[in-house]
């Protein structure tokens, strides 16, 4: 092959390496420089010698493999895991075959998988680990064009437990509004993030996986118009070194809120909606996304007996002041999706995360109360008509955190936990004497952390046929605000034996 020109020569060995493994990078935006083209060039030649069809590659040693090569920008970070698989995403600087090995914390306890992929023409990857074992502590390490990177990980998979224990105990840590300064192009005067170590208490209290409720980043006005402005920002907020260890030993489930979607209060006539899903869903690898004939970043997935419902509270929302006829957040569609995955699920919590408060009563900013207070209406109708147990709603956005609790008359009390923010802002505006939410009626008392940044975590414990679900909040120096536990037995239709 050495004939061969290299964009030529490259093309032949992808061609190969797909015939083999079945990969589908972004190539030709890889391919148009000789630095994308000699990575990618590399990255095949490694898999045909696995495959022992050509001789391997001369590498250079430690990080750096010569001016073509490229290295881990961000990450490892954990997401997706099952019983016998797991996703594991990098970001690299550039094309780049993107290796992980997981090997077994106990020798003999299961067999070293591997898998690999390339980076695509940013620089994202996400290899999927097949074939683990349940219940299994692995170490994984990753590696970049053959140069091992970071330093290793853990991953634990979920445990076989039904037909055989009563459901394992988990704790889900949970956050939303994460704003990294950028001084060049933040807003003049005092920075608006905080410090980024509130992630490091986080990973201290070990969660198993960690839910993102929107506003995962913030879009600035230099990104809103351009999607190179969109990939970029989402790279400067998961660059942060202080989010390493958490997004590496942690698995990771998100939905997106306005300033991760476009401009503030952006709704489904954004223009660059394509681009922004496009971003987000590959710096937060999910098994689905949507449906097939409904977009969007929702989702469902389980953990241990746990159903969780991941909303997408932009793709179809909207305009707030739309007329009142139009005025939705989830949209027809989502909203059918939603209804029929919770009618169907077993599972004695059905934890709904959306971007926005769903249960307040209040109609302030973007509550559901305030721009689709039908739907709102519509959703709790028919949780009541089909007689859906264990309903518990996690939601963002409002830079302050509360635990609210609707009693329903001959019915479970629905409760919802506001979790904000993480490092953006707080705001003190329910505290003040004129706010329209000093008062909350749906507010459990004590339960309202306005101005501090912190995060909260959902710990679920106790035999299958009595699990109890504790609700926690921690300020950004990791102590403990108010708890408050609620067991699934009286969140059960009445009637029920």
């Amino acid at each position: 092959m050495s004939s061969i020109p290299l964009a030529g020569r490259s093309a032949l060995l992808l061609l190969a390496l797909c015939g083999f493994w079945g990969c589908a990078p972004a190539i030709g935006a890889a391919a148009s420089t000789p630095a994308g083209q000699a990575a990618i060039e590399r990255a095949v030649q490694r898999g045909l010698a696995r495959a022992g069809l050509a001789p391997a590659p001369v590498e250079t040693a430690g990080p750096e493999l010569g001016p073509a090569g490229a290295r881990m920008v961000a990450g490892p970070m954990l997401a997706d895991v099952t019983h016998r698989g797991a996703a594991v995403w990098v970001l690299a600087d550039g094309p780049a075959e993107v290796r992980v090995v997981a090997t077994p914390a106990s020798a003999g306890a299961a067999d070293v998988v591997e898998g690999s992929t390339v980076a695509d023409a940013s620089g994202t990857a996400t290899v999927r680990l097949a074939g683990l074992e349940p219940g299994t502590t692995y170490r994984y390490e990753v590696s970049v064009d053959g140069a091992p990177v970071g330093t290793p990980s853990r991953l634990r998979t979920q445990p076989l437990w039904q037909w055989r224990t009563d459901p394992p105990a988990f704790t889900a840590a949970l956050g939303s509004c994460y704003y990294d300064n950028d001084p060049d192009y933040d807003r003049p005067g005092t920075p608006y993030g905080g410090s980024p170590a509130i992630f490091g208490q986080i990973a201290a209290l070990n969660p198993d996986l960690m839910l993102w409720l929107g506003d995962n980043t913030y879009l600035r006005e230099v990104d809103w118009w351009d999607p190179t402005g969109i990939e970029s920002r989402f790279q400067h907020s998961r660059s942060e070194p202080a989010l390493g260890p958490l997004l590496a030993n942690t698995a990771h489930y998100a939905t997106w809120d306005d300033h991760d979607f476009g401009p503030n209060d952006a709704d489904r006539s954004y223009v660059l909606k394509g681009a922004s899903y496009d971003t987000f869903t590959r710096y937060w690898p999910a098994a689905s996304r949507g449906l097939p004939s409904v977009p969007g970043v929702f989702t469902q997935f389980q953990w241990a007996d746990v159903d969780f419902f991941m909303l997408d509270d932009r793709w179809h929302r909207a305009p707030n002041d739309a007329p009142a006829r139009e005025q939705t957040v989830l949209g027809a569609e989502q909203r059918q999706w939603l209804l029929d995955a919770l009618t169907a699920s077993r599972a004695p919590f059905k934890v709904i995360a959306v971007g926005g408060q769903f249960l307040n009563p209040v109609p302030v900013f973007e509550t559901f109360a305030a721009v689709a207070p039908a739907e709102r209406k519509a959703v709790l109708d028919e949780i009541a008509a089909r007689r859906i147990e264990g309903v518990v709603f996690l939601s963002g956005d409002r830079h302050h955190t509360e635990l609210l609790k609707l009693d329903r008359p001959g019915a479970y009390p629905i409760y919802e936990f506001t979790s904000s923010p993480l490092t953006a802002g707080g705001s003190t505006a329910a505290l003040q004497p004129d706010s329209p939410e000093r008062d909350n009626p749906l507010r459990v008392p004590g339960t309202l952390v306005a101005g501090p940044r912190n995060f909260g975590t959902l710990t679920v414990s106790g035999p299958r046929t009595d699990r109890t679900m504790t609700m926690r909040t921690y300020d950004a120096d990791g102590a403990l605000l108010w708890e408050h536990a609620v067991r699934a037995r009286d969140l059960q239709a009445p009637g029920r034996e």
